[in-house]
């Protein structure tokens, strides 16, 4: 089995479609699918996907199509004959509620539904997905070599135990009430918590204050939908991070994603960043 996060039954004769979002994840996650022998499908976002990722398919093997079209997603589905789909990349949130041109299934879908978000949104999708018989796979397969693991990652974490457990307290709570994902904690303080404006604009605003003896935390939701909702670590994120004043983070072992892993913990440890998995 080429990854933990496969179902039992996984078939690897069958084709995987790529459903494809912005930045390196997508791009990971396909030369670990046809590393691993599996058949692989693209379903592109136009004005999101990389370029270079769609070029490396042949015309028959990949469809572009606009966040709104999920009748064409679907159709695509059927029509590469796919036994698989995986959701990797983020869609820009402002796109699924502002400017999002949605096709009659889209609309549809989104008339059905009393709260409007990211998730159910998902994860009406999902459903759809699901109904056509194909299996939507967990995000993370594939790249079981990207989860932080538990322990110490880049050096060791030189804070209190107790207020790394407050960080990791928080942002559990935070994350269970649907908020975010993550909080900057220092010395038992909360100095800011993820909401709607993303990681990035929360380390910003995280930096402003104080920040020796500061720590990120990055957790997931007690029924985190691992199908099209992976907390993800990135160099941007670390680059974030450094230009902040913060230079230590708690990851979640084995549920987020580091991107790049080897280069990610190479320049963590270059810039003196640790990076912890509880």
């Amino acid at each position: 089995m080429p990854s933990a996060f496969l179902p039992r039954d996984f078939d690897a004769q069958r084709p995987v479609a790529l459903i494809a979002g912005r930045g390196t994840y997508p791009v990971i996650t396909a030369a670990a699918i046809r590393a691993a022998g599996v058949p692989l499908r693209l379903i592109a976002m136009d004005d999101e996907t990389e370029p270079s990722l769609v070029a490396s398919f042949p015309e028959t093997e990949r469809v572009t199509l606009n966040v709104g079209q999920v009748g064409k997603m679907l159709d695509t589905l059927k029509a590469f004959g796919a036994g698989y789909a995986l959701m990797a990349g983020q869609v820009k949130p402002k796109k699924l509620f502002h400017g999002l041109t949605p096709d009659l299934k889209a609309a549809a879908i989104l008339f059905k539904l009393k709260r409007r978000n990211a998730e159910t949104i998902f994860g009406a999708i999902a459903e759809e997905i699901e109904k056509l018989g194909v299996t939507l796979l967990d995000a993370r397969a594939f790249i079981d070599d990207q989860l932080a693991t538990a322990g110490a990652m880049t050096g060791k974490l030189a804070l209190d135990a107790e207020y790394v457990q407050h960080g990791i307290t928080i942002a559990r709570e935070i994350a269970r009430l649907d908020i975010g994902q993550g909080c900057v904690v220092r010395k038992g303080t909360v100095l800011a918590v993820e909401a709607f404006e993303g990681t990035d604009d929360m380390l910003r605003r995280a930096g402003t204050f104080k920040t020796d003896e500061t720590l990120f935390v990055k957790t997931v939701k007690p029924r985190q939908d691992f199908r099209f909702d992976v907390p993800v670590f990135g160099l941007r994120t670390l680059e974030t991070m450094h230009a902040a004043g913060l230079s230590a983070a708690a990851l979640e072992a084995g549920k987020v994603i580091i991107l790049d892993k080897p280069a990610v913990l190479k320049q963590a440890k270059s810039w003196g960043i640790t990076l912890h998995g509880f």
